[in-house]
């Protein structure tokens, strides 16, 4: 059967299985697979475990030969090969966060797409691989490679079942992470997590308007879109009036209620992906705003709400905080604060940094940001570090992948893109993301309403199945 008789065949029966494919992805979005740290047997929670044992039920009652190392993550394979061919995605999702129209775990279906959390990142990219994988075992493929389906399972947060599973299993030789961007990411920015903390005065039960509590955030790679504060203060007259104030001249949302003997402030802003935070509206800068305006007892927590006006704010690039770096390659740097939290002791912010990917040295991205914040007595917490990942555009590679591409969108026109994101390419050598978002499509990862239409989830399975049988059904090395 001649190659091209050959992919008809198996792109006939991803359309036969069209159905089921979309009532298997229905099925793993209902099940909430948020990452938890509580240890033990399932080291990410039910949750997860629940959704990475239906993946690995799926591929073995298919025929595929599956592996679960110690609930930290697992693989299925195809094939025998002794080079291996891999696609390495992940199962758990960020939390829903609020104001859905549908539900974030019913997988509701309305106007050609399914809506819910995972849709797009990554539940539904997964299935569409999968699919691809089946499609060909039905069509008769025999790989000269061996594939093998990779599930991570805290890619949303530090990695650890990632870093566990390679520990224990011979990695793939190349590969592509469906968790991304079409028409194909041959660059990923690098990724810093760290936390800038003062230390506050602590309440000394006097008269004056007083801090007692502030939170939030769900992620550091995740725009918060809800903040709420307590605040004290002996009377709340002037202080609603400078709320009221504020929110009729920024047209922001906040809402307050008088709870005890204190007030509730919520500042509501739109989640948004920590790599794109200028798609959102930051609740922490709305709720900075508001207490620019307030005059508070303890003129540590002023110092701090001056430093971040002026230092953060709504710039997303670092440029008032000594991070204004850029390159040709990947554009600017991106700052986004994730997660706040705050009592009468102390303040910290976690912050999500991406840089360019021509940056090598952690130390001098760090440089110019511990200048500014020295004199306001702020800390540096340094946390998670992940590299920034380069493959030329002209590898074999990246223009394998694009002319796939190109042939199952039409879009003739489409170059390799740089992201601020992080995926699982940077996990394993010779790897690269691909799809399933379109340059056409909006970017609903980790916002409400998160969905992916029916109409790309059959696209980008047709693609997949084409990039397996031609990285995996050929001799050919795709890297160096």
């Amino acid at each position: 059967m001649s190659d091209i008789n050959f992919r008809k065949k198996y792109l006939n029966i991803i359309e036969k299985n069209k159905e089921e494919e979309i009532k298997t992805l229905q099925e793993l979005v209902r099940i909430k697979s948020v990452a938890e740290e509580n240890g033990g047997e399932y080291p990410f929670g039910e949750g997860v475990q629940k959704a990475f044992e239906y993946m690995l039920n799926l591929a073995e009652n298919e025929g595929f030969l599956i592996k679960n190392i110690d609930n930290y993550g697992g693989h299925f394979d195809y094939g025998d090969g002794e080079e291996i061919f891999g696609l390495i995605g992940h199962l758990d999702v960020v939390p829903e966060g609020k104001d859905w129209d549908y539900g974030p775990y019913e997988a509701v279906i309305s106007d050609g797409r399914i809506y819910g959390r995972g849709t797009k990142d990554d539940k539904g990219p997964v299935v569409a691989a999968f699919f691809a994988m089946k499609a060909l075992k039905e069509a008769g493929f025999v790989p000269k490679k061996k594939i093998r389906m990779i599930l991570g399972l805290d890619e949303e947060t530090h990695w650890n079942g990632m870093k566990y599973y390679l520990d224990k299993v011979e990695a793939p030789d190349f590969g592509i992470s469906p968790d991304g961007d079409f028409p194909v990411i041959h660059a990923e920015m690098g990724i810093l997590i760290f936390d800038l903390a003062r230390k506050l005065s602590g309440d000394k039960k006097g008269k004056g308007l007083y801090l007692s509590s502030l939170k939030g955030g769900n992620a550091p790679n995740m725009v918060p879109d809800h903040v709420r504060a307590v605040i004290r203060d002996e009377n709340y007259d002037k202080v609603k009036e400078v709320i009221n104030k504020y929110r009729e001249e920024t047209g922001y949302s906040i809402k307050y209620k008088g709870t005890g003997k204190s007030l509730e402030i919520v500042a509501e802003g739109i989640s948004a992906h920590g790599a794109r935070p200028e798609m959102g509206l930051n609740a922490v800068s709305v709720m900075m705003g508001l207490f620019s305006r307030f005059n508070f007892a303890d003129e540590n927590l002023n110092e701090f709400i001056e430093f971040y006006n002026k230092h953060i704010g709504f710039n997303y690039n670092g440029e008032n905080i000594g991070m204004a770096f850029k390159d040709d390659i990947s554009g600017k740097l991106i700052f986004n604060v994730g997660i706040v939290q705050a009592d009468k002791d102390g303040i910290i912010l976690t912050v999500n940094v991406r840089y360019p990917v021509t940056m090598k040295e952690e130390e001098a991205i760090y440089g110019g940001l511990i200048d500014i914040i020295k004199p306001y007595d702020v800390g540096l917490v340094k946390g998670e570090h992940k590299l920034p990942i380069f493959m030329p555009e002209d590898s074999p590679l990246v223009t394998e992948l694009m002319d796939i591409y190109r042939k199952h969108s039409g879009d003739k026109d489409a170059k390799p893109i740089v992201i601020g994101g992080g995926t699982y390419a940077r996990a394993v050598k010779n790897t690269v993301a691909y799809g399933p978002t379109f340059p056409h499509e909006e970017d609903c990862n980790h916002q409400k309403n998160e969905y992916i239409s029916i109409e790309s989830l059959m696209t980008t399975t047709k693609i997949y199945a084409e990039a397996i049988e031609r990285l995996s059904g050929s001799e050919e090395k795709f890297y160096e």
